[in-house]
């Protein structure tokens, strides 16, 4: 039997569906799951969440297998948000839900391509893939037949629209899904969504080091003037100090990771105790981030932070791909705006006659992209393109 803690989410008190479905007695048709476990199972068997295998994480369509891609970091997410969440008591099942879909509201070619989508729609609202994930599980998969979209519980949808924190001027994609179905947007989300914020900072923290090693666009000896890393390189190297250096970087990412969750979770029990939080519903009234790192480890983690963006992610090969990427969205989305009889039928018969509906239908169909559709599509309808080495 689970025993879980007072301030976990209990699915049997969840605040229910946007759509009312009658819940299954245990052992009916569909089997013995609670709503926080379908949640994550309808989440897993999306058309959504089977795309992330083919959306960039940091590097664009990688010519290598061993480079992570949006789905494999979301597991990623989901394995230290389920360790985090057992250990604290919490929701393991909310959790994992959280952890795998967050990020599927990101357009392909990750940042680069929300930055396009962001001009293209200027004058229709912008766009934002944290409110474009609500957007795609409310409303834009639809296998069932009642009713458009997963129908995901209220829990879920909250903590996924929280993802950053609370949200005091929602952008349209979050408003439109807030006036559907209210998530108090100003109030700070369940212990087990903020779990899953911070699980997705560990693991793209210690993993995009791991890929940025194995690409070479980071040096072992540059990592290492970032402080956290050099403490954990030395504790790595005292305890296996007959290997070669290059058997220890698996090691050390595991060890950062480690150290990471386990001052998070320190961190998180004390502000429990301090703000002698007993209910779920005390965590959302607390007025504070309660998962959070020890001051120490904050301003560890922003340093680290710092030197990823100016070694890894703003890179020159990066940044090469990055305007490679935005010339391909923004090409796709005048092609489609010039002349929507490109998409497909059923993205064309249902395209509004109006703006901004009209342009936020042919971001829709191009944020549902993955690296490689775009890419086929921008040189059917567009031209050729020439595209940087890692493509």
């Amino acid at each position: 039997m689970i025993v879980r803690a007072r301030w976990a989410s209990d699915p049997a008190n969840s605040r229910g569906r946007l759509h009312p479905e009658p819940r299954p007695d245990v052992g009916a048709e569909r089997g013995p799951r609670d709503a926080f476990q379908r949640d994550r199972d309808r989440i897993v068997h999306s058309i959504s969440f089977r795309r992330l295998r083919h959306k960039t994480q940091v590097f664009m369509a990688p010519d290598g297998d061993h480079f992570r891609v949006r789905l494999t970091h979301s597991l990623e997410v989901a394995q230290i948000g389920r360790v985090i969440a057992r250990t604290l008591g919490l929701n393991e099942d909310l959790t994992e839900a959280l952890c795998l879909a967050h990020d599927i509201g990101h357009p392909p070619f990750g940042h680069a391509g929300e930055d396009a989508l962001e001009e293209a729609l200027a004058d229709h609202g912008g766009f934002d893939h944290n409110g474009h994930t609500l957007r795609a599980l409310m409303w834009l998969e639809s296998p069932y037949p009642r009713w458009r979209g997963l129908n995901l519980g209220w829990e879920t949808l909250e903590g996924l629209a929280k993802h950053n924190g609370p949200i005091a001027h929602p952008q349209w994609a979050l408003a439109e899904a807030d006036a559907a179905f209210p998530l108090d947007p100003t109030r700070y989300s369940s212990l087990e969504a903020q779990v899953a914020a911070i699980a997705d900072d560990i693991a793209y923290d210690n993993h995009d080091i791991d890929d940025g090693l194995r690409a070479g666009l980071l040096s072992l000896d540059a990592i290492l003037s970032v402080p956290l890393v050099a403490d954990g390189w030395d504790a790595v190297r005292a305890r296996f100090a007959d290997c070669a250096p290059e058997r220890l970087v698996g090691e050390l990412i595991r060890s950062q990771i480690g150290t990471m969750v386990n001052d998070l979770i320190a961190n998180t029990r004390a502000n429990l105790a301090d703000e002698r939080i007993e209910t779920a519903e005390d965590v959302r009234a607390a007025g504070q981030c309660l998962a959070c790192f020890s001051e120490p480890m904050r301003e560890a983690e922003r340093t680290l932070k710092r030197f990823m963006y100016a070694e890894l992610y703003h890179h020159a090969r990066q940044l090469e791909a990055a305007d490679m990427a935005r010339t391909v969205v923004a090409g796709l989305f005048a092609a489609y705006a010039d002349d929507p009889r490109r998409m497909p039928d059923g993205w064309r018969e249902s395209l509004p006659d109006a703006q901004p509906a009209r342009a936020r239908h042919i971001a829709d169909f191009i944020a549902g992209m993955t690296d490689r559709y775009a890419v086929s599509r921008y040189r059917e309808h567009v031209g050729a393109i020439d595209l940087p080495d890692g493509f």
